[in-house]
């Protein structure tokens, strides 16, 4: 019984040493509520970095139950990006309209955006779009995100965003938020 106890606690220690740092927080640092992760990437060598944001308050009309939501900011093939994952579907392209909204500044509604991974994932890469929200993302104490969509309710998140400015710098380090703008596939 011991020798396999051992052994158990043998394999898992060896498969920590094999697991990619990118499974792992090792690399991780905070920001006020932020998590930034610094690493290289293990084909090129090139820096990679985002910063992510939590939530526990971001709900569904569609869905009784509160649930996470996660803001990233990330470099996406040299590229800025935001990047908003929930926990429920959200909508489609055709039929979906986002809009966010900074502290007690004027918002922004109708927004470009792409909407992937099951219908869960909103990805905000315009560049003109992308300035202007990290821009006000600097300067601001919270975030409300409000996506209406015909075929998946409403959805409402809010971010606390204490510790944005290093999130931001570390984020977008490897790529300039004036970046010409990302080619579409099939293009």
């Amino acid at each position: 019984m011991r020798r396999a106890a051992f052994v158990m606690v043998a394999l898992s220690v060896g498969a920590c040493a094999a697991r990619d740092p990118y499974v792992t927080s090792a690399n991780t640092t905070s920001s006020g509520n932020w998590k930034i992760e610094r690493q290289a990437d293990r084909i090129t060598g090139a820096p990679l970095a985002s910063a992510q944001l939590v939530t526990q308050t971001s709900s569904n009309s569609a869905d009784p139950k509160v649930r996470p939501a996660m803001l990233q900011l990330t470099c996406f093939d040299t590229y800025p990006v935001v990047r908003l994952s929930f926990g429920f579907k959200v909508g489609t392209g055709p039929n979906t309209i986002v809009g966010y909204r900074f502290d007690e500044r004027p918002g922004h509604d109708n927004i470009p955006v792409r909407i992937i991974g099951e219908h869960r994932i909103v990805v905000i890469e315009d560049k003109t779009e992308v300035a202007r929200f990290v821009g006000e993302l600097s300067q601001s104490a919270s975030l409300v995100i409000r996506i209406r969509s015909l075929n998946a309710g409403r959805t409402t998140a809010e971010f606390k965003l204490d510790g944005a400015a290093a999130a931001i710098e570390a984020a977008f380090a490897g790529c300039p938020l004036t970046a010409e703008p990302r080619p579409r596939a099939g293009s």
